[in-house]
Protein backbone atom coordinates (compact mmCIF):
# COMPACT_ATOMS: atom_id res chain seq x y z
CA UNK A 1 0.00 0.00 0.00
CA UNK A 2 3.07 2.23 0.52
CA UNK A 3 4.08 1.77 -3.39
CA UNK A 4 0.61 2.44 -3.97
CA UNK A 5 0.65 6.45 -2.77
CA UNK A 6 3.74 7.10 -3.19
CA UNK A 7 2.76 6.64 -7.20
CA UNK A 8 0.61 9.72 -7.05
CA UNK A 9 3.24 12.43 -6.79
CA UNK A 10 2.37 15.82 -8.01
CA UNK A 11 5.10 17.11 -9.85
CA UNK A 12 9.16 16.46 -10.89
CA UNK A 13 11.60 18.72 -10.79
CA UNK A 14 13.54 19.38 -14.02
CA UNK A 15 17.27 20.22 -13.38
CA UNK A 16 18.51 21.54 -17.11
CA UNK A 17 22.16 22.11 -18.04
CA UNK A 18 22.99 24.65 -16.10
CA UNK A 19 24.00 25.92 -12.64
CA UNK A 20 24.51 29.03 -12.81
CA UNK A 21 21.93 31.90 -12.67
CA UNK A 22 23.97 34.38 -14.96
CA UNK A 23 23.85 32.53 -17.87
CA UNK A 24 20.59 32.42 -18.16
CA UNK A 25 19.72 35.44 -19.49
CA UNK A 26 22.20 34.45 -22.82
CA UNK A 27 20.49 30.90 -22.57
CA UNK A 28 17.15 32.00 -22.87
CA UNK A 29 18.22 34.48 -25.53
CA UNK A 30 19.75 31.78 -27.93
CA UNK A 31 17.49 29.00 -27.00
CA UNK A 32 14.53 31.19 -27.86
CA UNK A 33 16.33 32.81 -31.48
CA UNK A 34 16.98 29.39 -32.17
CA UNK A 35 13.25 27.68 -31.67
CA UNK A 36 11.89 30.73 -33.52
CA UNK A 37 14.38 30.05 -36.21
CA UNK A 38 13.22 26.26 -36.79
CA UNK A 39 9.43 27.53 -36.84
CA UNK A 40 9.98 30.04 -39.18
CA UNK A 41 11.97 27.62 -41.73
CA UNK A 42 9.68 24.79 -41.00
CA UNK A 43 6.37 26.70 -41.53
CA UNK A 44 8.03 28.46 -45.39
CA UNK A 45 8.88 24.69 -46.39
CA UNK A 46 5.13 23.93 -46.02
CA UNK A 47 3.97 26.54 -47.36
CA UNK A 48 6.60 26.53 -50.62
CA UNK A 49 5.17 23.36 -50.78
CA UNK A 50 1.40 23.54 -50.25
CA UNK A 51 1.78 27.03 -52.53
CA UNK A 52 3.57 25.38 -56.12
CA UNK A 53 1.76 22.85 -57.91
CA UNK A 54 5.08 21.43 -58.76
CA UNK A 55 6.12 20.40 -55.94
CA UNK A 56 3.27 18.16 -55.61
CA UNK A 57 5.66 15.18 -55.54
CA UNK A 58 5.95 12.40 -53.34
CA UNK A 59 9.17 14.05 -52.41
CA UNK A 60 8.04 17.18 -51.45
CA UNK A 61 4.77 15.58 -49.74
CA UNK A 62 6.99 13.15 -47.76
CA UNK A 63 9.02 16.72 -46.84
CA UNK A 64 6.08 19.06 -45.95
CA UNK A 65 5.12 16.17 -43.02
CA UNK A 66 8.62 15.88 -42.06
CA UNK A 67 8.61 19.61 -41.27
CA UNK A 68 5.07 19.29 -40.13
CA UNK A 69 6.51 16.55 -37.32
CA UNK A 70 9.62 18.89 -36.45
CA UNK A 71 7.59 21.81 -36.15
CA UNK A 72 5.33 19.71 -33.11
CA UNK A 73 8.72 17.84 -32.08
CA UNK A 74 10.40 20.92 -31.41
CA UNK A 75 6.90 22.80 -29.29
CA UNK A 76 6.63 19.59 -27.02
CA UNK A 77 10.61 20.63 -24.60
CA UNK A 78 11.08 23.64 -26.04
CA UNK A 79 8.06 26.11 -24.86
CA UNK A 80 8.26 24.35 -21.33
CA UNK A 81 12.60 24.78 -21.26
CA UNK A 82 12.47 28.17 -21.89
CA UNK A 83 9.86 29.09 -18.94
CA UNK A 84 11.90 27.03 -16.26
CA UNK A 85 15.00 29.15 -17.62
CA UNK A 86 13.07 32.20 -16.85
CA UNK A 87 11.79 30.35 -13.49
CA UNK A 88 12.96 29.48 -10.40
CA UNK A 89 11.39 26.58 -9.24
CA UNK A 90 11.92 24.66 -12.02
CA UNK A 91 9.09 22.27 -11.74
CA UNK A 92 6.63 19.59 -14.36
CA UNK A 93 3.65 18.30 -13.37
CA UNK A 94 3.10 14.57 -12.94
CA UNK A 95 0.60 14.77 -15.90
CA UNK A 96 2.27 17.17 -17.58
CA UNK A 97 5.60 15.79 -17.87
CA UNK A 98 3.67 11.96 -18.88
CA UNK A 99 1.99 14.27 -21.92
CA UNK A 100 5.66 15.87 -22.56
CA UNK A 101 6.87 11.80 -22.51
CA UNK A 102 4.40 10.56 -25.19
CA UNK A 103 4.76 13.46 -27.33
CA UNK A 104 8.17 13.21 -27.17
CA UNK A 105 8.60 9.81 -28.10
CA UNK A 106 5.64 9.50 -30.65
CA UNK A 107 7.48 12.65 -32.92
CA UNK A 108 11.03 11.11 -32.64
CA UNK A 109 9.83 7.83 -33.52
CA UNK A 110 7.72 9.64 -36.42
CA UNK A 111 10.91 11.84 -37.59
CA UNK A 112 12.61 8.18 -37.81
CA UNK A 113 9.91 7.00 -39.73
CA UNK A 114 9.43 9.66 -42.43
CA UNK A 115 13.38 9.75 -43.04
CA UNK A 116 13.23 5.91 -43.59
CA UNK A 117 10.55 6.48 -45.82
CA UNK A 118 12.17 9.50 -48.05
CA UNK A 119 14.93 7.21 -48.19
CA UNK A 120 12.98 4.97 -49.60
CA UNK A 121 11.66 7.57 -52.28
CA UNK A 122 14.88 8.35 -53.06
CA UNK A 123 16.06 4.47 -53.66
CA UNK A 124 12.78 4.25 -56.16
CA UNK A 125 13.33 7.36 -57.61
CA UNK A 126 17.18 6.67 -58.28
CA UNK A 127 17.43 2.57 -58.87
CA UNK A 128 13.85 1.94 -60.57
CA UNK A 129 12.58 5.66 -62.37
CA UNK A 130 10.95 3.75 -64.93
CA UNK A 131 8.31 2.19 -62.17
CA UNK A 132 8.62 5.60 -59.86
CA UNK A 133 5.06 7.39 -60.68
CA UNK A 134 3.36 3.83 -60.26
CA UNK A 135 5.22 3.34 -56.93
CA UNK A 136 5.14 6.30 -56.00
CA UNK A 137 1.27 7.14 -56.29
CA UNK A 138 -0.57 8.95 -54.21
CA UNK A 139 -2.21 6.21 -52.30
CA UNK A 140 0.75 4.16 -51.36
CA UNK A 141 2.45 7.96 -50.18
CA UNK A 142 -0.46 8.62 -47.93
CA UNK A 143 -0.29 4.56 -46.36
CA UNK A 144 3.40 5.08 -46.01
CA UNK A 145 2.56 8.40 -43.81
CA UNK A 146 -0.87 6.48 -42.22
CA UNK A 147 1.28 3.49 -40.84
CA UNK A 148 4.01 5.42 -39.90
CA UNK A 149 1.70 7.43 -37.44
CA UNK A 150 -0.15 4.44 -36.27
CA UNK A 151 2.93 2.73 -35.64
CA UNK A 152 4.86 5.93 -33.69
CA UNK A 153 1.02 6.18 -31.47
CA UNK A 154 1.11 2.42 -30.85
CA UNK A 155 4.75 2.62 -29.56
CA UNK A 156 4.59 5.93 -27.98
CA UNK A 157 1.13 4.51 -26.05
CA UNK A 158 3.27 1.50 -24.64
CA UNK A 159 5.94 3.12 -23.25
CA UNK A 160 3.75 5.13 -21.58
CA UNK A 161 1.36 3.41 -20.27
CA UNK A 162 4.71 1.31 -18.93
CA UNK A 163 5.82 4.42 -17.20
CA UNK A 164 2.18 4.84 -15.65
CA UNK A 165 2.56 1.28 -13.59
CA UNK A 166 5.99 2.67 -11.93
CA UNK A 167 5.94 3.75 -8.42
CA UNK A 168 7.73 6.98 -7.18
CA UNK A 169 9.64 7.83 -4.36
CA UNK A 170 10.90 11.24 -3.11
CA UNK A 171 13.94 11.45 -5.15
CA UNK A 172 11.88 13.20 -8.20
CA UNK A 173 14.48 15.54 -9.68
CA UNK A 174 14.99 14.77 -13.37
CA UNK A 175 18.64 15.91 -14.35
CA UNK A 176 17.66 16.98 -17.73
CA UNK A 177 15.33 20.21 -20.09
CA UNK A 178 12.50 17.68 -20.32
CA UNK A 179 10.54 14.48 -18.82
CA UNK A 180 13.00 11.96 -21.20
CA UNK A 181 11.55 8.48 -19.90
CA UNK A 182 15.40 7.06 -19.55
CA UNK A 183 15.63 9.79 -16.68
CA UNK A 184 11.89 9.31 -15.62
CA UNK A 185 12.66 5.50 -15.19
CA UNK A 186 15.74 5.49 -13.33
CA UNK A 187 13.62 8.00 -10.22
CA UNK A 188 11.23 4.70 -9.88
CA UNK A 189 11.46 2.89 -6.79
CA UNK A 190 9.54 -0.25 -8.17
CA UNK A 191 11.18 -2.71 -10.67
CA UNK A 192 11.71 -1.42 -13.77
CA UNK A 193 13.13 -4.91 -15.49
CA UNK A 194 9.75 -5.00 -17.90
CA UNK A 195 10.48 -0.94 -18.64
CA UNK A 196 13.75 -1.42 -19.47
CA UNK A 197 13.31 -4.56 -21.98
CA UNK A 198 10.92 -3.05 -23.77
CA UNK A 199 12.69 0.31 -24.21
CA UNK A 200 15.38 -1.88 -25.60
CA UNK A 201 13.61 -4.16 -27.81
CA UNK A 202 11.95 -1.14 -28.99
CA UNK A 203 15.18 1.03 -29.97
CA UNK A 204 16.59 -2.32 -31.30
CA UNK A 205 13.29 -2.82 -33.63
CA UNK A 206 12.38 0.66 -34.26
CA UNK A 207 15.59 2.70 -34.56
CA UNK A 208 17.58 -0.43 -36.21
CA UNK A 209 15.44 -1.35 -38.15
CA UNK A 210 15.05 2.14 -39.93
CA UNK A 211 18.64 2.36 -39.80
CA UNK A 212 19.00 -0.64 -41.81
CA UNK A 213 16.56 0.39 -44.46
CA UNK A 214 18.01 3.70 -45.05
CA UNK A 215 21.79 2.04 -45.29
CA UNK A 216 20.53 -0.56 -47.61
CA UNK A 217 18.85 2.44 -49.93
CA UNK A 218 21.75 4.26 -50.16
CA UNK A 219 23.82 1.39 -51.11
CA UNK A 220 22.07 0.57 -53.81
CA UNK A 221 21.64 4.15 -54.84
CA UNK A 222 25.18 4.09 -54.24
CA UNK A 223 25.53 1.42 -56.59
CA UNK A 224 23.30 2.87 -59.67
CA UNK A 225 24.92 5.93 -59.08
CA UNK A 226 28.49 4.41 -59.89
CA UNK A 227 27.00 3.27 -63.23
CA UNK A 228 25.79 5.84 -64.39
CA UNK A 229 28.34 7.04 -67.08
CA UNK A 230 28.08 10.44 -67.95
CA UNK A 231 29.02 13.13 -65.03
CA UNK A 232 25.74 15.21 -65.49
CA UNK A 233 23.18 12.13 -64.85
CA UNK A 234 26.22 11.62 -61.81
CA UNK A 235 25.18 15.46 -60.59
CA UNK A 236 21.24 15.13 -61.02
CA UNK A 237 21.27 11.59 -59.30
CA UNK A 238 23.52 12.80 -56.38
CA UNK A 239 21.60 16.49 -56.34
CA UNK A 240 18.22 14.29 -55.87
CA UNK A 241 19.26 12.60 -52.48
CA UNK A 242 21.85 15.44 -50.91
CA UNK A 243 19.76 17.23 -48.76
CA UNK A 244 18.04 14.28 -47.49
CA UNK A 245 21.11 12.38 -46.53
CA UNK A 246 22.42 15.00 -44.72
CA UNK A 247 19.20 15.52 -42.67
CA UNK A 248 19.62 11.40 -42.00
CA UNK A 249 23.29 11.42 -40.91
CA UNK A 250 22.94 14.81 -39.09
CA UNK A 251 19.59 13.26 -37.03
CA UNK A 252 20.84 9.57 -36.51
CA UNK A 253 24.50 10.85 -35.70
CA UNK A 254 23.65 13.53 -33.04
CA UNK A 255 20.48 11.31 -31.52
CA UNK A 256 23.10 8.61 -31.25
CA UNK A 257 26.15 10.19 -29.81
CA UNK A 258 23.12 11.39 -27.30
CA UNK A 259 22.68 7.52 -26.43
CA UNK A 260 25.92 6.23 -26.89
CA UNK A 261 27.02 9.34 -24.08
CA UNK A 262 24.14 8.33 -21.76
CA UNK A 263 25.49 5.43 -21.61
CA UNK A 264 28.70 6.11 -20.54
CA UNK A 265 29.96 7.15 -17.16
CA UNK A 266 29.54 10.67 -17.10
CA UNK A 267 27.18 13.60 -15.96
CA UNK A 268 23.69 13.92 -16.28
CA UNK A 269 24.16 17.60 -17.33
CA UNK A 270 26.53 16.95 -20.30
CA UNK A 271 23.48 14.06 -21.87
CA UNK A 272 21.34 16.97 -21.14
CA UNK A 273 23.77 19.52 -22.82
CA UNK A 274 24.17 16.83 -25.96
CA UNK A 275 20.20 16.13 -26.26
CA UNK A 276 20.20 19.76 -27.10
CA UNK A 277 21.91 18.97 -30.38
CA UNK A 278 18.78 16.84 -31.79
CA UNK A 279 16.22 18.45 -30.01
CA UNK A 280 17.11 22.03 -30.62
CA UNK A 281 19.87 22.11 -33.22
CA UNK A 282 18.94 19.84 -35.66
CA UNK A 283 15.48 20.70 -36.62
CA UNK A 284 16.96 24.62 -37.04
CA UNK A 285 19.41 23.49 -39.25
CA UNK A 286 16.96 21.11 -41.65
CA UNK A 287 15.41 23.78 -43.28
CA UNK A 288 18.41 25.53 -43.92
CA UNK A 289 19.72 21.95 -45.46
CA UNK A 290 16.58 21.70 -47.75
CA UNK A 291 16.23 25.37 -48.83
CA UNK A 292 19.76 25.81 -49.30
CA UNK A 293 20.28 23.02 -51.70
CA UNK A 294 17.45 23.24 -53.31
CA UNK A 295 16.20 25.22 -56.32
CA UNK A 296 12.87 24.22 -56.56
CA UNK A 297 12.10 25.28 -52.80
CA UNK A 298 13.80 28.72 -53.52
CA UNK A 299 11.83 29.14 -56.32
CA UNK A 300 8.61 28.09 -55.04
CA UNK A 301 9.30 30.44 -51.90
CA UNK A 302 10.30 33.57 -54.19
CA UNK A 303 7.21 33.07 -56.45
CA UNK A 304 4.67 33.22 -53.67
CA UNK A 305 6.36 36.09 -52.07
CA UNK A 306 6.30 38.08 -55.44
CA UNK A 307 2.94 37.00 -55.96
CA UNK A 308 1.95 38.42 -52.68
CA UNK A 309 3.83 41.60 -53.25
CA UNK A 310 2.18 42.20 -56.84
CA UNK A 311 -1.21 41.21 -55.03
CA UNK A 312 -0.54 43.54 -52.85
CA UNK A 313 0.46 46.71 -55.26
CA UNK A 314 -2.51 45.64 -57.19
CA UNK A 315 -5.37 46.40 -54.33
CA UNK A 316 -3.05 49.83 -52.97
CA UNK A 317 -3.44 51.06 -56.83
CA UNK A 318 -7.29 49.75 -57.12
CA UNK A 319 -8.16 51.63 -53.96
CA UNK A 320 -6.18 55.07 -54.95
CA UNK A 321 -8.15 54.84 -58.38
CA UNK A 322 -11.31 54.44 -56.68
CA UNK A 323 -10.31 57.51 -53.74
CA UNK A 324 -8.79 59.80 -57.09
CA UNK A 325 -12.37 58.70 -59.07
Amino acid sequence: MELENDTRISEFLLLGFSEEPELEPFLFGLFLSMYLVTILGKLLIILAVSSDSHLHTPMYFFLANLSFVDICFTCTTVPKMLVNIQTERKVITYESCIMQMYFFILFIVLDNFLLTVMAYDCFVAICHPLHYTVTMNPQICGLLVLVSWIMSVLHSLLQTLMVLQLSFCTEVEIPHFFCEICQVIQLACSDTFLNNMVMYFATILLGGGPIAGILYSYFKIVCSILRISSAQGNYKAFSTCASHLSVVSLFFCTSLGVYLNSAAPQSSHTSAVASVMYTVVTPMLNPFIYSLRNRDIKRALNVFFKGKALKGHFLRSTSDCRLNA
